[in-house]
């Protein structure tokens, strides 16, 4: 019974491993699998069975690990209250619905047990807000979650040089909270914020300055908030409800939680800056990763190639070039050729450059070899399913570490002609 109710929910907790093998077995069978894993012993029905997620290429993060042992905690819980025969079809309904929620719930709520259900209630109220529109306009808001004293966040918001506005008194987030227009107007969750403790008690209105002096990709990614959150208290997080309805939860160190197309999948940087080690220096690596985020949430889509052989080798992989021989498409590549990523991208170029058709191409150092790039993709040795995004990226993938956005959010990791990892 447990293997096959987890069997129902096991395609979200894949998605959400970035398509990693899971499956639950007996502890006494242990099968042995291949790369990176793991494993994790669960108790139910006074049985041992043993939860396993496998990854080939990418090594799982601390958060991926704490993740599932809170899924496997919620997972246990709740199959204690549906053993009941004949309850199996609802049991199933209800862990397909909630079990996701559940766990990004406990993972918020660290040691606060109370915690639990006024965060479970947030995302309930953030979900119904996502579907929401105003005047032909998605609905977008922003809460900041506190876990500090009031003189400790009026200091805080006086070193970042931000407004606090306090309220005369709290309100409750509830249902019929977001009932006022203005909840999600007027807070856009990128300018203008809720402040609230654990209990989701409102206590003031925090407007977040010198947005306006940020890069595109800072903005998008919301580097001030994370600074923000990192300052004020152990567990502290942020979530936003953003202009493609998805819901980002933020938290510190700086990871972000989505749930996008009803499916809730996390984007943790340890795992692009594990999979970019050895092929390009980690500063380059920091900013294009935040930058392939950044494309994501605005739905553009790129393929990447991280390039380590000669010059001549990449000239013969070359078929052919967006715009063609045409002067000023040359004249404008040329310009920007040899630059490093973090000056494109605190220029603003880097965005305009890869949400361009073609491929580009960075070396080690993170220097711009080429954009606009069309590559021979008979170099895809295997059948592809997929656009031409897809075709372009198992073929480049043979020669260099290659990453594709997706025009409706995906971020996916390419090596020697496979997927290996997808993100949203």
């Amino acid at each position: 019974m447990p293997m096959t109710i987890f069997e129902a929910m096991s395609g979200n907790i894949s998605s959400f491993l970035g398509g990693a093998e899971v499956a639950l077995s007996p502890a006494s069978e242990r099968p042995r699998r291949e790369g990176h894993a793991i494993s994790l012993p669960v108790v139910m029905d006074g049985r041992e069975f043993i939860f396993s997620a496998t990854r080939k290429s990418i090594p799982f993060t601390r958060l991926e690990e704490s993740f599932c042992g809170e899924l496997l905690t919620a997972f246990s819980m709740l199959y204690s209250g549906f053993r009941q025969e004949g309850y199996a079809a609802q049991f199933r309904t209800a862990l397909l619905s909630s079990i996701m929620d559940i766990t990004v719930a406990r993972s918020l709520r660290g040691d606060h047990r109370k915690g639990f259900w006024p965060i479970q209630q947030l995302i309930q109220l953030l979900k119904s807000l996502s579907y929401q529109k105003y005047e032909g306009k998605p609905a977008t808001t922003g809460i900041i979650i506190h876990r500090t004293t009031p003189a400790e966040l009026r200091s805080v918001m006086k070193q970042r040089k931000h407004t606090l506005v306090p309220l005369k008194s709290s309100q409750s987030i509830a249902p019929g909270f977001f009932d006022n227009p203005l909840t999600y107007r007027f807070i856009d969750g990128t300018n203008l914020f809720f402040l609230a403790g654990i209990q989701m008690q409102v206590n003031g209105i925090v407007t977040i300055s010198g947005t306006a002096l940020m890069n595109e990709v800072e903005r998008q990614t919301q580097r001030e908030l994370f600074s923000i959150i990192r300052r004020i208290g152990t567990g502290a997080f942020a979530v936003t409800v953003n202009e493609a309805t998805d819901i980002e939860v933020l938290t510190s160190p700086a990871r972000i939680m989505v749930r996008r197309k009803g499916m809730w999948s996390i984007f943790d940087p340890d795992i692009f800056r594990a999979f970019l080690a050895g092929s390009m220096e980690p500063e380059p690596a920091e900013d294009l990763i935040w930058t392939l985020y950044a494309l994501s949430k605005m739905r553009y889509g790129t393929v990447v190639m991280i390039y380590g052989g000669s010059r001549h080798k990449l000239a013969e992989l070359k078929k052919g070039a967006v715009g063609g021989a045409d002067p000023i498409g040359r004249l404008l590549i040329d310009r920007v050729k040899q630059r490093s990523v973090s000056e494109l991208k605190q220029s603003g170029t880097l965005l305009r450059i890869l949400s361009s058709d073609g491929l580009t191409v960075f070396n080690a150092k993170g220097k711009l070899l080429d954009t606009g790039f069309i590559i021979d993709t008979s170099h895809a040795r295997e059948m592809v399913t997929g656009g031409g995004r897809t075709t372009a990226a198992c073929a480049a993938s043979h020669f260099g570490k290659v990453i594709k956005v997706s025009q409706d959010g995906p971020i996916d990791l390419y090596e020697d002609g496979t997927l290996i990892y997808r993100f949203g």
